[in-house]
């Protein structure tokens, strides 16, 4: 027999399928916010279909845009105009990264596809003096402060997705068909192995099942 919370979970989940939005892209802004005016060179890992790439290369001299996936990388070729100044490779980030040094490198809903600490430490030996590193990511629910937040985030993630989709149903968006896997790692444990690799680093809890992670290469 269902219970009366499986069902409304259930609910949810057909509502949100029905009224998609992409939790990533409403970091972008957020992003941009931690990174300077102007600087030169970017690497954007896991670029999906380019949505952030291209905003990067509003600020950026040249960016280098990299993703595993062959098909969604085309997409975010075709979707880019011929005179932003980004590169999109197909690379996995776990054997090949383009030559740095990098004054930027954002990393979104990727490190919990990769060895976690390796991949940090790969990323800060392409980071220039100065440089940031801006990662979005994916952690396991674990404590209770994890659930209540996504018991928070459940109902806003409902009203979100009606009123971007002006109450209609909808397709998902192009940057929502990548695969995708579930977070192994909690947040307590990234934020532990990320000050091993990035002394000084900022990391949070954020709505929609993501946290946070900031780091200067200076500090």
């Amino acid at each position: 027999m269902t219970t009366l919370p499986n069902r409304v979970l259930n609910a949810l989940d057909r509502f949100n399928a029905a009224h998609p939005w992409d939790h990533n892209a409403h970091y972008h802004r957020w992003i941009l916010r931690q990174l300077p005016r102007r600087f030169g060179r970017a690497l954007d890992v896991g670029a999906g279909s380019g949505d952030l790439a291209r905003l990067l290369a509003t600020r950026a001299d040249e960016v280098q845009a990299i993703d595993a996936d062959p098909a969604i990388t085309a997409r975010a070729r075709e979707s880019t105009p011929a005179s932003a100044p980004v590169t999109f490779t197909v690379a996995d980030a776990r054997t090949r990264l383009p030559a740095g040094p990098y004054d930027v490198i954002t990393c979104v809903a990727v490190l919990h596809h990769l060895p976690f600490t390796e991949t940090l430490e790969r990323l800060r030996r392409q980071l220039a003096p100065g440089g940031t590193l801006v990662v979005v990511g994916c952690a396991r629910a674990q404590s209770l402060g994890d659930h209540l937040l996504g018991a928070v985030a459940a109902p806003l993630n409902a009203a979100v997705g009606w009123s971007r989709n002006r109450g209609r149903t909808a397709p998902p968006p192009p940057s929502m068909t990548a695969a995708t896997r579930p977070a192994r790692m909690g947040f307590p444990e990234i934020v532990r192995e990320a000050h091993l690799v990035l002394p000084g680093a900022r990391l949070r809890r954020r709505l929609f099942w993501r946290y946070t992670l900031v780091w200067r290469a200076d500090t």
